[in-house]
């Protein structure tokens, strides 16, 4: 349900509560009996606890959408200071790259999309932020494998990426069937 939703039935309510207790008072004056009072008395409190609930639905979902913008500021921030601490490695790890991509003798282009292959593009992402086909993004990829001596994109984000992760911790049984030496 939607906030504009919640506002459309919470007026509603609110309306129909209202006009119940306004024909209430006329009613009692005029003399209704008794169990047709208690009858729309009754509506009218159903109403008024409709009321209250949408109300109360309201509040919970306006303090967990504050919880939550909490929780992304303080992501945001910790994104924000990781970077700032990291800023020196991450220019230096992106230097070393790039001189790593033009020891391959990679062509400007190829070494934009090297660099566009490791942050995970596709090659269709690819070809929309270079302004070109498809298709020419992926014959600069294959140039680029074909120049480096890797197979494909998973060995290209290996050969800069792999020496980056802890080995603690994080050893690869590379024969499943073997249980690990003692």
């Amino acid at each position: 349900m939607t906030s504009r939703d919640r506002a459309i039935l919470l007026i509603t309510l609110l309306l129909i509560t209202a006009i119940i207790a306004f024909d209430l008072v006329t009613d009692s004056g005029e003399g209704v009996a008794l169990w047709h009072l208690l009858a729309e008395g009754t509506a009218g409190l159903l109403g008024l606890g409709g009321v209250f609930y949408v109300l109360k639905d309201m509040f919970r979902l306006k303090k967990h959408l504050h919880h939550e913008r909490e929780i992304s500021a303080g992501l945001k921030q910790e994104s924000e200071e990781w970077r700032n601490r990291s800023k020196t490695y991450l220019d230096g790890l992106s230097e070393a790259i790039d001189q790593q991509l033009t020891a391959w003798h990679l062509t400007p282009a190829e070494r934009e999309v090297a660099f566009l292959l490791l942050k995970g593009m596709s090659l269709k992402e690819i070809a929309v932020i270079r302004d070109t086909a498809e298709k020419t993004a992926r014959v600069q990829s294959m140039s680029i494998y074909a120049k480096a001596g890797l197979s494909g994109r998973s060995e290209l984000a290996a050969f800069f990426l792999e020496d980056l992760l802890p080995a603690t911790g994080m050893s690869v049984n590379k024969d499943a069937d073997q249980p690990p030496s003692a």
